[in-house]
């Protein structure tokens, strides 16, 4: 049981039509977790989970995934301003290499800059306080990553239709 990293183009296709996806914004304190529908057309916040140790936080991860069904997960990628990669891509590809052991979940990883700079620019324009935009950037962040991945998904389903 080994998950497989991969991209959005090569798991497409071996997708079922049906099945939910999980989004994941791993922070360094928090992992902001949110999930489609079935039908993988919208992404929507789930939860935001306090980083403790590696095996709780996967543990925990991998619960929710049962739970819900999912069958593939979107990583977030904290790519620097300029597509390079720094600490932050380095921490997320170690968590992942930790946790494909774990599962036989294909993961992949989806470009999350600006991500969370969106999210609150939209908290702050609906006038959330403070402590609000706090308890929900994470999970928000999540959908946010996720619901680009959904939207690129669906693209491709308009580029393959026989696919």
């Amino acid at each position: 049981m080994v998950g497989k990293i991969t991209t959005l183009e090569e798991l497409a296709p071996s997708l079922a039509p049906k099945g939910r996806l999980m989004g994941i914004d791993l922070g360094t304190k928090t992992i902001g977790l949110a999930i489609s529908d079935v039908e993988r057309r919208l992404a929507s916040p789930l939860e935001t989970l306090k980083r403790v140790k590696f095996t709780p936080d996967a543990q925990k991860l991998l619960e929710l995934a049962t739970k819900f069904e999912i069958v593939g997960l979107v990583i977030g990628l904290p790519l620097n301003m300029d597509g390079t990669e720094g600490p932050r891509v380095q921490a997320t590809r170690a968590f992942l290499r930790s946790l494909a052991p774990l599962t036989d979940l294909p993961f992949v990883f989806w470009d999350e800059r600006l991500s969370t700079a969106a999210v609150l620019r939209s908290l702050i324009e609906q006038d959330a306080s403070r402590a609000k935009r706090a308890e929900v950037v994470d999970r928000m962040a999540a959908a946010y990553i996720l619901q680009g991945a959904l939207d690129r998904l669906t693209s491709l389903k308009s580029l393959h239709p026989d696919a």
